[in-house]
């Protein structure tokens, strides 16, 4: 198949998903034109069966702000008639689906072109929600050909608000070669002492994922006497109130501030706890990536994270703000290493089970092929 993908290329889950997911398509065979402003972030590099298609902006005193919505679909239909795609596969519903719905009408006297839309999150709890863009949301969900959500509590979410319910739910996945657990590296070193037990947090620092709690968690670990470190991975709007709340309690000494990385393996592989409050989660990628290397997670029973955590098995789940729980949960997991050690294999078991691509890519490319089947025959018919 010729597979078109958008993604936001440098912000949240979804646009690791996409390229990753652009990526498994090219190892098994076809050929993948991503379509975007920028070359994602998780792809590092273009082959024969992988190509980048740049959405070009027109400079123009009349916009005061950039129509990227328009020019985003007028390259969507330059490239499906140029490469013959078989279809486009957009990650999050505003824009993209109305650019893909958008492009696929302009196209449509030539050749058809069928939508897929893959819902990850705020698209649907936050921007799409609000009032001024609900319309228009529902529309890109009615009029796609397919829609697949990456969890059943975002499938919920969809059906609650949008009153839609024709949705495939494929969650998340990860190459279990990325991630290995590697805990005499010399990042570790660099990090912790020895003796240090190692809590990782990784996002994009804003308040939704609530990072200050990590700071929380870690102080009520210290004031037992527990020896730990924080490394906290990311950048964003709550940084620095988590290195204010640090200084607050004393501890600035105890963590480590990573800054934005590309290697977030590198860090999960030299973790012993993952710490993940955030007060909203439509599946925890980051959890998973956590439980691939062998590292239990402390994280809020919220959205999609119980249906990759499980309490009391790979992980400790609270309510959202009960610092006092999550840091009891980790100053648990230091003082025990061979809980960590049952935890973190119970956790990688998992993960590769139920979320390797092996797994999971097979059922997108079912439902493409579904998809593209049902297009078929409805063409037939009406022939």
């Amino acid at each position: 198949m010729n597979i078109g993908i958008t993604v936001y290329p440098t912000y949240g889950g979804s646009g690791i998903v996409g390229s990753e997911l652009g990526a498994e398509l090219a190892q098994r065979g076809h050929n993948v034109h991503f379509i975007s402003s920028t070359l994602p972030s998780r792809l590092t590099e273009l082959t024969e069966r992988i190509h980048f298609h740049e959405v070009e902006m027109m400079t123009y005193p009349l916009f005061e702000h950039q129509p990227y919505s328009l020019a985003l679909a007028t390259k969507m239909a330059t490239v499906a008639r140029a490469e013959r795609l078989d279809l486009l596969h957009v990650h999050y519903a505003i824009p993209h689906s109305i650019s893909a719905i958008l492009a696929r009408e302009s196209i449509k006297s030539k050749r058809y072109l069928p939508v897929i839309t893959t819902l990850h999150g705020t698209d649907i709890t936050l921007v799409g929600a609000d009032r001024s863009y609900l319309p228009i949301t529902k529309y890109g969900l009615q009029e796609s050909d397919g829609v697949t959500a990456v969890s059943r509590f975002l499938k919920k979410a969809t059906i609650e608000t949008f009153d839609y319910d024709d949705i495939e739910v494929i969650p998340n996945f990860i190459c279990p070669n990325h991630y290995v657990r590697d805990p005499e590296s010399d990042l570790r070193k660099e990090l912790a002492d020895r003796n240090e037990t190692i809590l990782t947090h990784v996002s994009n620092f804003r308040s939704v994922k609530r990072p200050v709690d990590c700071v929380e968690i870690l102080d009520r670990v210290l004031k037992h006497g527990a020896k730990a470190r924080l490394v906290m991975v990311g950048d964003g709007p709550q940084r620095s109130a988590c290195e204010y709340r640090a200084e607050q309690l004393g501890i600035k000494q105890y963590i480590t501030f990573a800054g934005k990385k590309a290697n977030i393996s590198d860090y999960l592989a030299v973790s012993d706890i993952f710490l993940l409050p955030s007060e909203l989660e439509s599946f925890g990628l980051a959890a998973l990536e956590a439980l691939a290397c062998e590292v239990p997670v402390v994280a809020s029973r919220v959205g999609g994270i119980p249906e990759v955590v499980t309490d009391n098995e790979t992980g400790y789940l609270s309510d959202i703000g009960d610092v006092d729980k999550m840091g009891e949960d980790a100053l648990r997991l230091v003082n025990d290493e061979d809980l960590r050690t049952q935890f973190g294999k119970a956790g990688r078991d998992s993960a590769v089970s139920r979320y390797s691509a092996n797994e999971i890519i097979p059922r997108y490319i079912e439902f493409y092929e579904r998809i593209l089947g049902a297009r078929s025959a409805a063409a037939a018919e009406r022939s």
